[in-house]
């Protein structure tokens, strides 16, 4: 897929920080939105996992917008306020706005899903939200649910979650919690762990995040 490189401005407290984005075109002549991906807390956005998803969500008519939170421009290996994280997605999604036509999903990777969620409770107005992998709680401590903002979230979210992920770990409180969003769904992969790895299904990171992109792009054609 052919990359455009670009940089956005995200005005934060302690200055202006310009983040690196990557978006990516439908590779046929359908053009059905575009979908922004976020990445998780331990990677960026070149992760082949993130960038095996966005392809075959390219090959199935969507743009693709792929970006950097500022913890990383910054050279800081965890990221920092979630404040600063919201700033970062309001400021990608008016430049995507700004360049693109058509309804726009915000996507992510377990903590780049969550800040998604919280801009969105916030008034971040998107199609849809995605989720892949949400982080419900840090493994092992399930006392410490990360859910007070998601029914404020008026957009329909999608939930694509291993069985096995130790972050949504007992699976009857998150499906508790997801009943209490406004439009949920949950995808279950059987077997899979907060990665989306399966026990004796060895698969590269790239077609790990390719197997996943049939399940947007079946969301959201519930609003095509």
């Amino acid at each position: 897929m052919a990359e455009k490189p670009l940089r956005i401005d995200v005005a934060l407290p302690n200055g202006t920080v310009t983040v690196p984005a990557s978006l990516s075109s439908p590779t046929g002549e359908t053009d059905r939105g575009t979908v922004v991906i976020a990445h998780g807390a331990g990677a960026g956005m070149d992760h082949p996992f993130l960038v095996g998803f966005a392809a075959v969500l390219n090959e199935d008519g969507f743009t693709t917008v792929r970006f950097d939170f500022p913890y990383r421009v910054q050279g800081r290996r965890m990221p920092g306020s979630a404040a600063h994280a919201i700033a970062t997605w309001n400021a990608v999604m008016a430049e995507v706005r700004a360049r693109t036509d058509g309804p726009i999903w915000a996507a992510g990777k377990s903590y780049g899903g969550r800040m998604a969620s919280m801009a969105a409770a916030e008034g971040m107005d998107v199609a849809g939200l995605i989720y892949l992998g949400y982080p419900l709680h840090a493994p092992g401590k399930p006392e410490k649910p990360r859910a007070e903002h998601l029914p404020a979230v008026a957009a329909p979210q999608l939930f694509i979650e291993g069985s096995l992920d130790p972050f949504i770990q007992p699976l009857s409180q998150f499906e508790e919690v997801v009943a209490t969003c406004r439009d949920a769904h949950i995808a279950w992969i059987d077997g899979g762990g907060h990665s989306f790895e399966v026990k004796g299904n060895k698969r590269t990171a790239d077609v790990i995040g390719a197997s996943l992109a049939p399940l947007v792009t079946a969301f959201a054609a519930r609003s095509e």
